[in-house]
C-alpha cells in the first residue's frame, strides 16, 4: 500500500499533493485497479492534513474516474491515468537514476534538482504549445 504524505513547505495545497502522489503511484505501476487507497485516518495519522483534506483529494479523484467510494470498504483504485509503455517507462527511469546521482555528484541538492526538471518540463510545454 502506498503512504501518502504532505509536505508543508510546498506552495501546493495539501489535496492536490495528496492526487498527485496517488496519480504518480497508478503511472508507476505502484498502484494497480482493484487496490485500496488507504483509509481517510491513516492518512490523517502519516500526513498530518485535516481528514477533510483527504476527503476531498479523494472525492476529486473520483470526479476523475480513478477511484471509487465504496461504503464501508474504502475507496479503490478504477483505472489508471495515461501512462507511457511500461518498457519506456523502465528505461527512462533507469536513465533518470543515472542523472539524478550525476547531479548529487557535482553538488546539486534535491530542490536544485526539482528546480531544474521543473524548468525543463515548462520549457518543454512552452515549445509544445507553440
Amino acid at each position: 500500500m502506498v503512504e501518502l504524505r504532505v509536505d508543508r513547505a510546498s506552495g501546493l495545497p495539501a489535496y492536490r499533493q495528496l492526487m498527485q502522489q496517488v496519480r504518480e503511484a497508478l503511472r508507476l505501476g505502484w498502484l494497480r485497479p482493484g487496490d485500496r487507497l488507504p483509509t481517510v485516518r491513516e492518512v490523517v495519522a502519516t500526513s498530518g492534513v485535516n481528514a477533510n483534506t483527504v476527503l476531498k483529494a479523494y472525492r476529486e479523484l473520483e470526479l476523475a474516474g480513478l477511484v471509487e467510494a465504496r461504503q464501508g470498504s474504502g475507496t479503490f483504485v478504477k483505472a489508471s491515468p495515461g501512462a507511457g509503455p511500461r518498457q519506456a517507462m523502465t528505461e527512462l527511469r533507469e536513465q533518470l537514476e543515472k542523472w539524478v546521482s550525476g547531479a548529487h555528484a557535482a553538488g546539486l541538492d534535491n530542490e536544485d534538482i526539482q528546480a531544474l526538471l521543473s524548468a525543463v518540463l515548462a520549457d518543454n510545454n512552452r515549445g509544445s504549445s507553440q
